[in-house]
């Protein structure tokens, strides 16, 4: 199959041992506890921002994983319209983290971005073994994204200045679970050398 389809019929011409995952941040926050997030998740967006114009100079995949909100009629471009121009409260979060005209992007139905989306075969076709896990909410779609990932046998990475939950005990009480239970690194993301992580993801597949 793969040497008839090596690329998803050019949709993701991209291979690359590591990928950027950013969950949920494309959002509206018009929910109950949506006031107190705005504000841990721009700081996260800005984190996850600086993280990502990193990843693309190392030609590193940046996939978007972002609730539908019931609007089983859209597609993504049409969320980010939403969002970014639809007078809600999560406008200025989109700014930050708007997706590149070269991202992949999958929408989702429930909280693990690999419930009933296409993601698994996106990694499988971009030869992913590492995946950096980012975005919101910590204690629920990262966390629930987290431990499908862990089942697929990928390395995890969850930088923690580039996550955030209602409550910041949430956070860290979510990430101390899944350093310990599915063998997280938490590294922040100023300190994660994303040259090396490639290396080292190309080194344990040989």
């Amino acid at each position: 199959m793969k040497d008839k389809n090596a690329d998803l019929h050019g949709n993701a011409p991209d291979k690359s041992p590591v990928a950027l995952l950013i969950i949920d941040m494309i959002n509206d926050l018009e929910f109950p506890g949506g006031d107190e997030l705005e504000k841990p998740a721009c700081e996260a967006a800005e984190n996850i921002a600086n993280l990502k114009r990193r990843a693309k100079e190392l030609n590193i995949p940046v996939i978007y994983a972002n609730d539908n909100f019931g609007r089983w009629r859209s597609d993504f471009n049409e969320v980010v319209e939403h969002v970014r121009t639809g007078g809600v409260r999560g406008e200025t979060l989109a700014n930050i983290i708007k997706p590149s005209y070269d991202d992949y992007f999958v929408l989702k139905p429930k909280n693990s971005a690999f419930y009933e989306t296409t993601l698994d075969m996106l990694l499988t076709y971009l030869n992913v073994k590492r995946l950096i896990l980012t975005g919101i909410n910590t204690d629920s779609c990262v966390l629930f994204t987290a431990n499908d990932a862990y089942l697929r046998d990928l390395f995890i990475h969850i930088p923690s200045d580039c996550v955030a939950a209602i409550k910041p005990t949430y956070t860290t009480d979510s990430l101390a679970y899944m350093k310990r239970v599915l063998k997280a690194d938490l590294t922040p993301s100023d300190q994660l050398d994303l040259e090396a992580l490639k290396q080292d993801a190309v080194e344990a597949n040989q």
